[in-house]
C-alpha cells in the first residue's frame, strides 16, 4: 500500500507541472494585468514594478522563474496586496476554508448516509418519496440561488440568523454557510446510498440472512452497510474537493474570510501570483483526498487489491 501511495504520488507531479503551465499561460495571455487600474501610474514607477516582479522578462522566463520558486515552496509575492506573500495569505485564509469544508462534509455525509439508508429500507413508501423529494430540491437549487433565498428568509425577514459576515469563535454565523454547502453534498451522498443499498438488500446473501429469521438490525449492521458503502467512499474524495473549491461562491456571498475572498479578488484584479496560488493548492487537496479515498476503498473491499 505504501508503495503504491509513492506511486500514485509521483504519477501525480506531471499532472500537477502540466495545470501549473495551463494557468500561467492562461493567466499571461489575458487581457490587462495588476497594474492596470483606472488611474495609470507614472511611468518610472510602473517600469520598477515590473522589474520587481520580473514582468519585463521574456514569457517563458517568467515561467520558469516561476515554476522553480514553485519546487522550492515559495509561491511568490502578491502583486496587490504588497504586504503579504502568497502563502502568508493561504495560511490566514485556509483555516477558515477548512473548518468551513470538513464541517459541511461531515454533516452532510452523515445526514446522507442515514437519509439513504431509510429510503432503502421504504423503498416505494411515503419515507422514500419525501426524501427524494428533498434530496431533488438540494441537487437542483444552485448554490448561490439557495443562498440568497436563505439569507432572504432567515437574516432578513425572520431574522432568526445573521445574513453576512463573521465573528470570530461565533458559530451561529456559519449555519447558513454550511447548510447551503451541506445540501447538495448530502444530497448526493444519499442517492448513491439508496441505489446501493437496494442493491444489497436483494442480494443473496442478504435474503439468506432474512431467512434465517436475523433481524433488520442486525442485518444492515452486519451483512449491508458495508457494501453499501463503496459506491459512497468513490464519491468522498471528489465530494469533498467539491465543498472546499465550491465554498468560494459561498464565502462570497455571505462575505466570510476564507481563500474564496482572495480569489475572487485577485481574478478580478489579476493577481497573478496569488490566483495560481490558490489553484495549487487546490490541486494539492484534491490528489491527497482521492489518495485517501482509494486507500479507504481497499480496506472496504478486500477484494481491491493495488499492485
Amino acid at each position: 500500500m505504501f508503495g503504491y501511495a509513492l506511486r500514485r504520488v509521483a504519477s501525480a507531479i506531471p499532472v500537477v507541472l502540466i495545470a501549473i503551465t495551463l494557468c500561467f499561460f492562461i493567466l499571461r495571455l489575458a487581457p490587462g494585468g495588476p497594474f492596470d487600474g483606472e488611474r495609470a501610474l507614472p511611468p518610472d514607477v510602473l517600469k520598477n514594478l515590473r522589474a520587481f516582479y520580473h514582468l519585463d522578462q521574456p514569457l517563458i522566463v517568467q515561467y520558469f522563474i516561476y515554476v522553480m520558486g514553485v519546487f522550492r515552496g515559495d509561491l511568490g509575492p502578491s502583486m496587490v496586496m504588497t504586504d503579504f506573500s502568497v502563502s502568508q495569505l493561504m495560511l490566514i485564509g485556509l483555516p477558515f476554508t477548512l473548518t468551513l469544508g470538513f464541517s459541511a462534509f461531515i454533516i452532510g455525509t452523515v445526514l446522507g448516509l442515514v437519509a439513504g439508508a431509510l429510503a432503502a429500507l421504504y423503498q416505494n413508501r411515503w419515507p422514500d418519496y419525501v426524501l427524494v423529494f428533498v434530496v431533488l430540491i438540494g441537487l437542483i437549487i444552485p448554490n448561490f440561488l439557495m443562498a440568497n433565498l436563505l439569507q432572504l428568509l432567515f437574516g432578513v425577514y425572520l431574522r432568526w440568523l445573521p445574513a453576512g459576515g463573521y465573528v470570530p469563535g461565533s458559530w451561529i454565523h456559519m449555519v447558513l454557510p454550511i447548510t447551503i454547502l451541506v445540501l447538495p453534498h448530502g444530497g448526493r451522498v444519499a442517492r448513491l446510498m439508496r441505489g446501493s443499498m437496494i442493491e444489497v438488500l436483494g442480494t443473496n446473501y442478504v435474503r439468506t440472512a432474512r431467512s434465517k429469521g436475523l433481524g433488520t438490525r442486525l442485518i444492515l449492521a452486519r451483512h449491508a452497510i458495508k457494501p453499501a458503502l463503496l459506491p459512497v467512499v468513490s464519491y468522498l474524495g471528489p465530494g469533498l474537493s467539491y465543498l472546499l473549491t465550491g465554498s468560494l461562491v459561498v464565502e462570497q456571498v455571505f462575505a466570510l474570510p476564507g481563500i474564496g475572498k482572495y480569489f475572487i479578488t485577485a481574478a478580478l484584479n489579476r493577481d497573478y501570483g496569488l490566483v495560481l496560488g490558490t489553484t495549487i493548492l487546490y490541486m494539492f487537496i484534491i490528489l491527497v483526498l482521492n489518495l485517501i479515498v482509494d486507500i479507504v476503498y481497499a480496506w472496504l473491499d478486500p477484494k481491491v487489491r493495488y499492485r
